[in-house]
């Protein structure tokens, strides 16, 4: 299987958020979660980063973080070099989907947890 790393960004420690869930998920089908997020913990047992260090071979980024928000993480996204970045309902941000395209990066308007339980990921 294809591990499509995968970048859970604004992963967040509380089991009850959906940027939570989707690591676990992640995780559960295979993939490689890496949680990106603004507190220190772990989600099961991956580590969070919090300083938005450079990771290697990214396929995914999914989003977890409001369109105002994302402004200021447009320079590490992109730094990531993902094949695709996902837009969780509420992420959507069509500057950053036109700037990924213009930099070949595929998006995708859509749920990552929908997307792992229909088997397209």
């Amino acid at each position: 299987m294809d591990t499509k790393r995968t970048v859970v960004f604004a992963a967040s420690l509380k089991s009850d958020r959906y940027s939570n869930l989707a690591v676990v998920r992640l995780k559960e089908n295979g993939y490689e979660a890496i949680p990106v997020g603004f507190r220190a913990g772990q989600i099961e047992d991956i580590d969070v980063i919090t300083n938005l260090e450079p990771i290697e071979n990214v396929h995914t980024v999914t989003l977890y973080i409001n369109p105002r928000r994302q402004v200021e993480y447009y320079d590490y996204i992109f730094s990531l070099h993902p094949k695709r970045i996902i837009f969780n309902p509420g992420t959507e941000n069509l500057e950053l989907q036109k700037m990924a395209e213009a930099r070949g990066i595929q998006t995708q308007i859509a749920c990552t947890l929908v997307l792992l339980n229909l088997g397209r990921y």
